[in-house]
């Protein structure tokens, strides 16, 4: 599609929006019937944003560059992200998406990696000591 908007066969849009260059409206399966998305009036699509499946963007609403929308959008609401997160209802902001302290997978997976290491040291130590104990035993 390179740059192009690609626009779905069952889209729908509604008066007055804007959508910029690379944005996608599709659908997301082989389904037949209504598999695109119906867009409100005023609402701004912009650049390289996919909003992809059956569902309705709301009125007056945005949606960010580069998002990726998969789920129905409420009138009045801003839109960001992957997947595509509601940042503002109307004018109130909703809670910011804190993009600075983001969770590091692989440092909690090898945190927990190196929580079951000790667990197990610690659970053979004791067996090995167990062991040795009921050797000493034996030689009495």
């Amino acid at each position: 599609h390179g740059m192009a908007v690609v626009i779905g066969e069952t889209t729908e849009i509604g008066d007055d929006v804007t959508i910029y260059q690379g944005v996608t409206l599709g659908g997301t399966g082989k389904e037949t019937g209504k598999r695109h998305p119906t867009i409100g009036n005023n609402v701004m699509i912009s650049s390289g944003a996919k909003v992809l499946g059956p569902f309705k963007v709301g009125n007056n609403s945005k949606i960010g560059a580069g998002s990726v929308v998969l789920k129905e959008i409420p009138d009045n609401c801003t839109v960001v992200g992957i997947p595509g997160k509601i940042v503002k209802r109307g004018d109130q902001r909703t809670q910011d998406l804190n993009q600075i302290d983001l969770p590091d997978p692989i440092a909690v997976e090898l945190e927990c990696l190196r929580r079951r290491i000790i667990a197990l040291e610690t659970q053979i130590e004791s067996l090995e000591q167990k062991l040795r104990g009921e050797q000493s035993d034996e030689n009495i």
